[in-house]
């Protein structure tokens, strides 16, 4: 198997099995509708971001990315502006907020 599969296979297991099922959706359905699109780069960004703690990254979505523990790139910017609504989800991920 290439380098580049295994890495598309982890990183969809990765994001399909997180913890929390808030981020088990969010991550899951970015990375089904991004995985196959994206270049060797773009896909070690994402696998960096899949190792950030889920309560950290859930924060950093909802406050519409402004953390210092997540990086700025292609990714991180792509995932701002991503909607489950954009994959045939009900709404967003819901808050007590």
């Amino acid at each position: 198997m290439k380098h580049i599969d295994y890495l598309k296979k982890k990183i969809i297991y990765c994001s399909e099995h997180r913890g929390t099922k808030e981020m088990d959706l969010l991550l899951g359905n970015f990375v089904k509708k991004y995985v196959y699109l994206l270049n060797e780069d773009e896909l070690c960004e994402l696998e960096t971001l899949l190792n950030i703690d889920d309560e950290v990254l859930y924060k950093w979505y909802l406050s519409n990315g402004r953390a210092a523990s997540v990086p700025e790139n292609s990714i991180t910017k792509k995932l701002r502006e991503f909607k489950l609504q954009d994959c045939g989800g009900k709404g967003g991920i819901r808050t007590h907020e």
